[in-house]
């Protein structure tokens, strides 16, 4: 596994990697746009490091402010087409401690008001919400001229799920969220 050196002119606190598939339009890649904003490593799988917060659609936990420690070991996303989403993260089994992430609507212009279908830009920024790093998330989201629809759109969804203790918490506060 690579050590990490942390690059002088990253920009947060927290480590974000990226496991970038190259799968989808490289102009609208928000992975690519974190890397080149010193906001995000881009990594091979075997590089991500242990005890990290891995973003798994498929996963048994939510991301809550449980994982606030874990989140200090980094938090992982994994960019790919959702079309291929399935067979990435079967291969990504074992990696990390896997989180998915609670109901929230995506902002980005390809998925603008769909539920669950987030960029990995908005999927970073929202677990680093969730896990206390308020700052962080909006300085991340701030790199993208529709970061203020996303607050707008999940502001509320957002501050309910931080103020939960626990996994299965924020899996409750939810449902109050889950559109028809």
């Amino acid at each position: 596994m690579r050590r990490w050196r942390r690059d002088p002119f990253y920009q947060l606190e927290t480590p974000v990697f990226i496991i970038h598939e190259g799968q989808d339009d490289p102009k609208k890649c928000t992975a690519k746009k974190l890397e080149r904003k010193h906001m995000a490593y881009l990594v091979r799988e075997r590089d991500v490091p242990g005890g990290a917060i891995l973003l798994h659609p498929y996963a048994q936990q939510a991301v809550s402010p449980a994982d606030v420690q874990a989140s200090e070991n980094g938090i992982v996303g994994v960019d790919c087409s959702w079309e291929r989403a399935e067979e990435v993260f079967e291969r990504l089994q074992g990696i990390s401690e896997p989180r998915a992430l609670p109901y929230l609507l995506a902002a980005n212009p390809v998925n603008y008001g769909k539920p669950w279908v987030l960029s990995t830009a908005e999927a970073i920024a929202a677990t680093l919400h969730i896990v206390g790093k308020q700052d962080e998330a909006e300085r991340l989201l701030s790199k993208f001229s529709w970061h203020q629809s996303f607050w707008d759109l999940n502001r509320e969804p957002l501050d309910a799920y931080a103020a939960c203790k626990d996994s299965s918490e924020v899996v409750d506060v939810q449902s109050e969220f889950v559109q028809g």
